[in-house]
């Protein structure tokens, strides 16, 4: 008796909110569908072996150490996901995720950080010039003190490789480039 009585409350209100959801359905707007913004993000797509150079200091030699970073198109294609792993410095094991859109609201790319040197997500944004073919932005977040920082970002993509430099404020609080990362694609 109870089951009946379920199923016909059931289809009861299955006839009431149809309508709404019909409603509901027409006025959704469409479901967003990758760009040609989204074609820049895809080209980073695949497997690529890094040369890590980190300096140390102003002046100081760059130390340098290999990584290899796994990129993959996520969202129905509407975002980049990259997973980076190797040595930050000789010797230091380092890890890292991020996430890459295009805001259309912003006109600009935006994307998240974190990394198993830093205690927190760093956000940032950049902007694409094809004419250099250079991304360059900026990416704000905790460092590995919880210290927030600033750093200034510049990717310049040429034959198969990608230049990543990173800029941050030196100990005299002056800007200093403190990451240069040689990315190759895999064949």
């Amino acid at each position: 008796m109870k089951l009946s009585r379920f199923v016909t409350l059931t289809a009861f209100l299955a006839v009431l909110t149809a309508p709404v959801f019909a409603v509901a359905q027409e006025a959704a707007p469409p479901m967003p569908k990758p760009g040609p913004e989204h074609e820049l993000l895809k080209m980073d797509e695949g497997t690529w072996d890094a040369v890590v150079e980190v300096v140390p200091g102003p002046g100081a030699a760059p130390m340098t150490s290999k990584g290899v970073e796994v990129n993959k198109m996520g969202c129905s294609g509407l975002c980049l996901i990259t997973d980076f792993k190797g040595d930050m410095m000789p010797g230091v094991p380092f890890e890292g995720h991020g996430v890459t859109t295009w805001d259309v609201t912003k006109k600009k790319y935006v994307g998240s950080w974190t990394d198993s040197m830093s205690v927190g997500l760093s956000i940032g944004e950049s902007t694409w010039d094809p004419a250099t073919k250079k991304m360059t932005g900026w990416m704000e977040g905790p460092d590995m003190t919880g210290k927030v920082m600033k750093m200034r970002s510049v990717v310049e993509v040429k034959d198969g490789t990608r230049v990543f430099t990173m800029h941050g404020p030196g100990p005299d609080g002056k800007e200093m480039q403190m990451m240069r990362i040689t990315y190759t694609r895999r064949k």
